[in-house]
């Protein structure tokens, strides 16, 4: 029988001093200090906690669909009392997570663009109320919400036939996951909470391996199938019954730059999607371009131009046939 490997309480102790540490803190020290110093002001603030937000969206997602993500056993006469509690409890943890993430973005006006503006005192509670008011907006959106990703389910359960019920799509498939997060964390990007809706996007992403822009506008009915190493870029608009599978990229093609070289954000970069378009698998799709309703977009297509209504493109011909 083969020695086990000793454990780590075996090992021999290594000597104090061994690795440096005084000068290696102390270097670390002045490179966040004074050589590379990104803090606001000298001010810490305190980032959004990514375990409180997996919590948020947990009891939303339980709010939303009560007998799937929530309790099984929910009777009519309990059912109401469970989300009312479910969203209570989300919308107060929402609102202090809203208000950390007020803390990094950036206000119109500031000396430096780059860098956000840090409220205290009085301004402090300015921010409070800001908070609250985006969470209170956010909440008296969630009924549209749901009926939306009630749209996405059906397109879910029709599209794929190795779908045998909604069930097994609300459970089971990470492109709903993908979705329910993506509509939660755009309605937060909008109302002026972007930092924590790309948040939601990277814990959407961590699980389900899809990429998802906050920014991007999804129209009802979408439906993405498998859906790993799907990428969904900021200002990718997308009509309505759209399929996409998996390793699906609408990215953008360049970058353009301004006078000093920095790069120019927030333009329109990414494509167009129009209506009851296919996009299937390995496909990528490039630039401020419009892919025509009704068109079906082969696998492993690399497009950079604009298509007409019901084309069919290509691997081979990567052009309308």
């Amino acid at each position: 029988m083969s020695k086990l490997r000793p454990s780590l309480e075996l090992v021999v102790p290594v000597p104090v001093g061994t690795w440096g540490l005084d000068g290696v803190v102390k270097s670390l020290r002045q490179s966040r200090e004074e050589t590379h110093n990104i803090r606001y002001r000298g001010q810490i603030r305190e980032l959004p906690s990514r375990e409180a937000l997996q919590k948020i969206l947990d009891g939303l997602s339980a709010a939303l669909f009560p007998t799937h993500y929530g309790q099984p056993v929910l009777t009519d006469e309990s059912i109401d009392y469970f989300v009312g509690d479910k969203l209570n409890t989300a919308l107060n943890d929402l609102a202090e997570q809203v208000r950390r993430g007020l803390l990094f973005v950036s206000r119109q006006g500031d000396e430096d663009d780059a860098q956000p503006v840090l409220k205290t005192g009085n301004d402090a509670a300015d921010l409070d109320r800001e908070a609250i008011e985006i969470t209170r907006n956010f909440a008296s959106q969630l009924r549209h919400i749901r009926d939306v990703l009630v749209t996405d389910l059906q397109a879910a359960y029709h599209g794929d036939p190795a779908a045998h019920s909604v069930s097994e799509i609300l459970v089971c498939y990470p492109g709903m996951t993908a979705i329910i997060y993506h509509r939660f964390a755009h309605a937060l990007h909008n109302l002026g909470a972007p930092f924590l809706a790309r948040l939601i996007s990277r814990i959407a992403h961590s699980g389900t391996g899809i990429d998802i822009h906050p920014g991007a506008e999804i129209g009802s009915s979408f439906f993405i199938d498998h859906g790993t190493g799907v990428v969904i870029g900021e200002t990718a608009v997308i009509g309505n019954r759209v399929r996409l599978y998996q390793a699906v990229t609408l990215g953008a093609k360049r970058f353009p730059a301004d006078e000093s070289g920095s790069l120019i954000k927030g333009n329109p970069r990414h494509p167009i999607v129009e209506d009851d378009v296919v996009i299937y698998a390995g496909a990528t799709v490039l630039g401020r371009i419009t892919i025509g309703k009704g068109t079906t977009i082969g696998g492993g297509v690399w497009l950079t131009h604009s298509v007409p209504a019901d084309s069919n493109i290509t691997q081979a011909q990567s052009r309308n046939v």
